[in-house]
């Protein structure tokens, strides 16, 4: 999340006056994308699955990581 211009590959939504942009493409990958400020920030949700890999390259285990 950060602060940006609309562009041409945006869509723009606009919600209790502050305006939300998404990439369209990103969108598409995404949805359903939920904010919700939490008093002290946002919490960002998604239908986006992100795979997890088999194994941890940060400690040189594969049972768990580091």
């Amino acid at each position: 999340m950060a602060l940006d211009e609309p562009k041409d590959t945006d869509h723009v939504y606009k919600i209790n006056d502050v305006e939300y942009l998404v990439d369209k493409g990103f969108m598409e990958k995404a949805k359903p994308i939920t904010v919700d400020f939490m008093g002290m920030g946002f919490k960002i949700t998604s239908g986006m699955v992100i795979e997890q890999s088999s194994s941890c390259s940060g400690c040189g285990s594969t049972s768990n990581c580091c």
